[in-house]
């Protein structure tokens, strides 16, 4: 699972945030204070889906289609990544 060595911008405040090489998305705004929807933590519920503002994800999910993970739309924050070194979610 590619995790780690990005940063992830958060639309809503400007916020940006570092995730480390071991971190996911999903730790590194549950550390920060964010309290955001998930469950499976696998990528196999959807329930962490998240717009993709900017940036390109490397999806890891089972629940996107090949044509989603081509659109970049959303991501599941819990067990995608990130091919830029930036990603701007709509949080």
């Amino acid at each position: 699972m590619p995790l780690g060595g990005f940063t992830i911008k958060l639309a809503r405040s400007g916020v940006q945030l570092e995730v480390a090489q071991d971190d996911t998305i999903l730790e590194v705004l549950q550390a920060a204070g964010y309290d955001v929807p998930s469950s499976c933590e696998q990528g196999v519920c959807g329930t962490c889906e998240t717009v993709v503002l900017e940036g390109l994800p490397d999806h890891q999910d089972l629940i996107l289609s090949a044509d989603e993970h081509a659109e970049n739309r959303s991501m599941m924050i819990c067990c995608s990544g990130a091919l830029s070194s930036l990603l701007v979610l709509d949080i």
